[in-house]
C-alpha cells in the first residue's frame, strides 16, 4: 500500500521582490514536507526568509512579490491557484496568526463581527449560528465571559486576549493547517507558556497541522516534531527537533543555540554571532553565513553548498562544506 501524501509539498519555492535598485532574492529554493498533525518549526533570525516563505503559500506577498517553485495542499499547488480557489481554502482549510494581533484585528468592528463574517463566509452559516460557533470557539482558547465579552472591539482585551483571538479565528473552521507566525512575541513568559500550551491542546483535540514560525528556539523545543533553519533565504538545516538541539550539524545553527540564555550563565556574558546578516539583494556567492562564520574556508566563501542527507542520518538535511565532527566539536565548545 503507498504511503499517504503529505498535507503539504513544497518543492524548490523561491520568492523575489522587484525593486528599483535591483531584485530582491528573500526566499532561495526552500523545500520541505509536512505531514497531517505535525508541527513544523522555521526558525533564524529577523531577514532569513521565514515569514516571507509562508506569505508566498497564503498568496499573501507585496504587489512587487513573486513566488515561483510548487506547493501543493492537499494536492493542489498554492502558487497557481486563481485568486477564487484561493480565498476558499484561505480561512477555511489553512489559517494564519499573525505576529501582531493589534495589527490584524480591524479596530473598527467587533469582536463578533469579525469572527461571524468567517463563518458566514466560508461555511454559509446564519448569523445566529455562527454566532453561538463563535462563542464556543472563544471559550475553547479560554477568554473567560465568551458572551458577553465577543460583543467587545479589540482594543478592550490584553495582548495575551487579543492574541487568544487570534488563535480562535483561525480555528473556527477547524483547518487542516494552522501557521503561527512568531504567536508569542510581545508577551510576558507567563502569557508565552499558556499560549503555547493552547496550541498543543488545540492539536490534540483537532489534529490541526502546525507551521511555527519563530526566532525562539525555547518555543521550538517546547512544540515542535521538525524544525527547518534559515538564514539568508536559503535552508541551513532541517531535521527532528531532538537532532537540531542535541547535535546541530550547521555553524549557525550552533550559533543560535550559543545565544539562548541559561541559568548556569549567571554572571556570565550572553554569547552572539558576530556581524550582520547578508543584504538580500546582494547576498555572497557561496554560503550566506560564510561571512560570519568562524569555520568558513575559501570555499565556504566562493561555492555555495548544497543541502544535502548527513550521511550518519538520512533524516537529516544540512548544507555546510565542513565536516559534521568539526561542527559537533564547536557545539561542544559553544553550547555546553
Amino acid at each position: 500500500m503507498a504511503a499517504p501524501s503529505p498535507l503539504l509539498q513544497v518543492d524548490n519555492l523561491s520568492v523575489r521582490f522587484d525593486t528599483p535598485d535591483s531584485a530582491v532574492h528573500a526566499v532561495n529554493g526552500v523545500s520541505f514536507a509536512l505531514e497531517r498533525g505535525q508541527t513544523f518549526g522555521i526558525v533564524g533570525e529577523s531577514g532569513s526568509g521565514k515569514s516571507q516563505t509562508m506569505m508566498a503559500l497564503m498568496g499573501l506577498l507585496a504587489a512587487n512579490g513573486q513566488a515561483s517553485g510548487r506547493a501543493l495542499f492537499n494536492g493542489q499547488d498554492l502558487l497557481t491557484l486563481p485568486e477564487r480557489e484561493l480565498n476558499r481554502v484561505r480561512g477555511d482549510r489553512m489559517a494564519m496568526i499573525f505576529q501582531d494581533p493589534m495589527t490584524s484585528l480591524n479596530p473598527y468592528l467587533t469582536v463578533e463581527r469579525q469572527m461571524t463574517e468567517v463563518l458566514e463566509l466560508h461555511k454559509g452559516l446564519t448569523r445566529r449560528a455562527a454566532l453561538a460557533l463563535a462563542i464556543q470557539t472563544l471559550e475553547q482558547v479560554r477568554i473567560p465571559d465568551a458572551p458577553r465579552r465577543i460583543r467587545m472591539y479589540p482594543h478592550e482585551f490584553s495582548g495575551g486576549m487579543r492574541q487568544r483571538i487570534m488563535i480562535a479565528m483561525a480555528l473556527l473552521c477547524q483547518p487542516d493547517l494552522l501557521i503561527a507566525d512568531e504567536p508569542t512575541t510581545a508577551l510576558d513568559v507567563t502569557v508565552q507558556a499558556q499560549t503555547l500550551q493552547l496550541l498543543r491542546e488545540l492539536q490534540r483535540d483537532f489534529g490541526t497541522a502546525i507551521i511555527l514560525i519563530t526566532h525562539d528556539l525555547g518555543v521550538v523545543a517546547g512544540l515542535c516534531d521538525q524544525v527547518m533553519v534559515m538564514y539568508g533565504g536559503r535552508v541551513m538545516e532541517q531535521g527532528s527537533a531532538d537532532s537540531i538541539f542535541y547535535r546541530p550539524t550547521h555553524p549557525y545553527t550552533v550559533g543560535l543555540l550559543g545565544a539562548v540564555p541559561r541559568l548556569s550563565q549567571e554572571g556570565g556574558r550572553l554569547l552572539a554571532i558576530p556581524g550582520l546578516p547578508p543584504s538580500m539583494a546582494r547576498l555572497p556567492a557561496g554560503c550566506p553565513f560564510s561571512e560570519r562564520c568562524g569555520l568558513a574556508t575559501d570555499r565556504c566563501v566562493t561555492e555555495r553548498p548544497p543541502l544535502v542527507p548527513l550521511a550518519a542520518d538520512a533524516q537529516v538535511l544540512r548544507a555546510c562544506h565542513r565536516d559534521p565532527s568539526e561542527v559537533a566539536q564547536l557545539a561542544e565548545e559553544v553550547v555546553s
